[in-house]
């Protein structure tokens, strides 16, 4: 996923209103993107990976060694939609598709 990398991540803004202004309705994996001025996000929830990071370093401070330690993916994923940028764009978004989003940016 092209937003896993630092650089993308930077330059968020940059790139929402880049998409914008090009009139290419982008989705992106995080919700920064979409507070950003993107059309949408739909990927893991940052808040739920910290919480995950909070309980391996508790588990590590009690004595457990890293290496031991499962990997886990969160389960937790956020919808956002920028009924701002979708405007923008000219882009219809669906009422049920709205009703489903986790956050709606109007």
């Amino acid at each position: 996923m092209i937003g896993s990398s630092g650089i993308f991540l930077a330059h968020q803004e940059e790139l929402a209103a880049f998409a914008v202004r090009h009139a290419v309705p982008a989705v992106f994996e995080n919700r920064q993107f979409a507070v950003a001025g993107g059309l949408m996000s739909y990927g893991g929830s940052i808040t739920d990976a910290y919480r995950m990071t909070g309980v391996y370093v508790g588990r590590i401070l009690k004595g457990e060694k890293a290496s031991e330690l499962p990997v886990q993916q969160g389960t937790k994923v956020e919808f956002c939609i920028n009924l701002k940028a979708a405007r923008a764009l000219g882009v219809s978004v669906p009422n049920t598709l709205v009703g489903r989003a986790d956050e709606v940016i109007e």
